[in-house]
């Protein structure tokens, strides 16, 4: 494969909120080599179907385990065959999180699992054991969440923390070229939202404004249109069926947390962009490999 891209994501289920159009899209091309990197098990995560409900941490405490098997579904719906549970499965336990205000904002409990994922002891092992993957797969693009992961969760905020910190430690030109960190455009996620406004039947309430996370337009450097993987996307999503809920009617799709807040799915998928090294300037483009030699 002379292109290779890997992801890192904090929990199953990130991987096809985030990125899922991107994945399907890159790992259908033939000289694209996907790596997914997930550093939890998403312990920690609220269960939408009542009948899994025990599954939670506050009862069986099973969620982790089953939730490898949602992954393992979304990976396939998605054609991701190259996974990695960041220093094994179950080496970190998902932090939880905090609520800390209005809308779907995130912090970091006050009280930590001995082996949370956001425990600040845990940070140099994980960026050891992320720089090793790199180091196997070589990369030219690596894709995480921006800073604030995304809403504030601990988990993203210590999944981006560790991706800059290990592209920065590969040497000259083992360094990926491109870090790319996921975000939404106010203005995409206004117009997705603006298309189920009004939709009869979709049993998920509107957000409130700036309910849902955004960026600036000025933010976004590429946007990967990924209208050729709806199916994979979907089909991932209900894989995920503890965590992610999906409505469907004719054209329009509309997913939601445990929270019951609409989401859209966007047929498109947008980055804010670091280059490192020698990369052609190719401004604003739909290719997260853009301007990148092979």
């Amino acid at each position: 494969m002379t292109r290779r891209l890997v992801l890192v994501h904090a929990h199953p289920d990130d991987e096809t909120l985030t990125t899922g159009g991107t994945i399907a899209r890159y790992a259908a091309e033939p000289d694209t080599a996907v790596t997914l990197v997930t550093c939890t098990l998403g312990e920690q995560g609220e269960v939408i179907p009542p009948e899994l409900a025990q599954l939670g941490p506050d009862a069986a405490d099973q969620l982790g385990g089953y939730r490898v098997g949602e992954l393992a579904a979304a990976c396939a719906a998605l054609g991701v065959t190259d996974h990695r549970l960041l220093g094994g499965a179950g080496r970190w336990r998902d932090s939880g999180m905090a609520l800390a205000g209005h809308g779907v904002r995130a912090a970091t409990p006050e009280v930590l699992h001995p082996r949370a994922f956001a425990a600040p002891e845990a940070f140099d092992e994980q960026v050891d054991a992320l720089v090793a993957v790199l180091t196997e797969v070589a990369p030219q693009v690596v894709v995480t969440y921006g800073p604030d992961g995304g809403y504030g969760h601990p988990d993203h905020v210590r999944a981006h923390r560790i991706t800059v910190a290990a592209v920065e430690r590969m040497p000259g030109r083992m360094r990926p070229a491109r870090l790319a960190f996921t975000v939404i455009a106010r203005s995409t996620l206004d117009a997705g939202l603006a298309a189920l406004a009004g939709v009869d039947g979709m049993p998920f309430r509107m957000p409130e404004p700036d309910e849902l996370p955004s960026v600036p337009d000025g933010s976004v450097h590429t946007r990967v249109d990924v209208r050729g993987t709806r199916r994979a996307r979907m089909g991932a999503m209900r894989a995920h069926a503890t965590q992610i809920a999906v409505w469907e009617r004719g054209d329009t799709v509309a997913l939601a947390m445990s929270n019951g807040v609409a989401q859209p799915l966007l047929d498109v998928e947008e980055y804010s962009v670091v280059d490192h090294g020698s990369v052609a300037d190719c401004g604003p483009g739909d290719d997260l490999f853009a301007g990148i030699a092979p």
